[in-house]
Formats: C-alpha cells, structure tokens, sequence
C-alpha cells in the first residue's frame, strides 16, 4: 500500500508579511483586513503563540522573557513559513522589533520565499489611546505601552519600513501595506542560514 507523502511543490509563490509595531498600532486589525484581501492567506495573530504556554508563561515584555521570546518567535517563524511554503499569503501580527526579525530572515533565506517587514508606529499618545480601550487581556498597562513604543523608534536602516498610521483608520492603514507591499517597499533581504 502506498502511502502518502507531503509535496514539496508549491501550487504558486508565497510570501510572509511580518506586521509589527507597539501594543495599540493596529497590528491585529489591520493583519485580518489584509487576510481578507489576499488569496489564499493566513493569518497568525503572533499573541496567541504566548497564549499556548500554559504553565511557566513570563509577560513578553520582562527582560527574564528573553529566552521564553526567542522560543515562541522560532514556533512562529515555523508555522508563518510552512504556510508559505505551501503558496499561502501569510500575515503574522505581533510585536517582532529589529531583535527579532532576523530569525524571519534566515528562514525566508533558505526558503527563497519574500519576506516583507511592516512596522505600524502612530504617535506615542494615539498609541497610548488604542492600547487602553482595547479589551480585557490586552495589555493596557501605560508604562510597558511607553517602553515597547520607544523600543520603536530610531529604528536605523529599518525606518524605511516604518508606516505612521497615527491619522489613518485601519482601512487605509491595509491599503498602504498592501501598496508597498506590492512595489516592494517593505521588502526585506534574506540573510544566510548563519547570519551572513
């Protein structure tokens, strides 16, 4: 009896869009406008892979989360480029500074697939708004808010990928991703498997 196996030809391309930015930029919102517009996508709410930790679980933001952080983003990178590698448009929200996105990179690196890198940053006080009318279980908690949004700012080479969405409503927010997206805008270079 023959059994089945897993193909490794992709029907057509995918691609990951990493959407980031502090607690309360509208990463969430605006990653499921744009699972609603791409055929056929994915989209990984990057707070639920914290949520699967049952036991043991450190907030993301405490500097002892680093290991536990750099846990999560591997399963997250797993699971964003496995979809992709199977021809999905994927959307994975959630907060992936600088410090993080290169795990995407070596991963889009020996996948050949296109990885773009979108960082929403409104301003600190429209930041600080959004966050704290969101609802219960999201972080509301002004300080980490303000620490995480710093985190984001002078963000070096990585500035060219930043959209300031501080006076656009979410739909206009996915329009713009959608066009640099589709010019290449926020596209990222891969980088080798050992960081080169």
């Amino acid at each position: 009896m023959n059994q089945p196996t897993l193909s490794r030809t992709r029907p057509h391309p995918g691609q990951v869009i990493v959407l980031t930015g502090p607690p309360g930029a509208g990463k969430s919102t605006v990653a499921r406008l744009l699972a609603d517009r791409l055929t056929p996508s994915v989209h990984l709410h990057g707070d639920d892979f914290w949520g699967y930790i049952k036991q043991g679980r450190l907030a993301p933001y405490l500097p002892e989360a680093h290991q536990q952080n750099q846990v999560v983003l591997r399963v997250l990178v797993s699971a964003a480029f496995g979809y992709a590698d199977g021809g999905y448009q994927v959307v994975c929200d959630g907060i992936v500074g600088p410090w993080f996105i290169d795990l995407f990179r070596e991963t889009a690196g020996e996948r050949a697939l296109p990885l773009s890198y979108v960082i929403l940053r409104p301003g600190q006080r429209t930041t600080l708004e959004r966050a704290q009318s969101r609802p219960d279980g999201a972080l509301t908690d002004p300080e980490p808010i303000r620490s995480l949004h710093d985190q984001f700012s002078d963000l070096g080479p990585y500035e060219a990928h930043v959209l300031d969405s501080t006076g656009l409503t979410a739909e206009s927010t996915a329009d713009s991703v959608l066009q640099g997206v589709a010019t290449g805008a926020y596209l990222l270079k891969p980088l080798a498997a050992h960081g080169g």
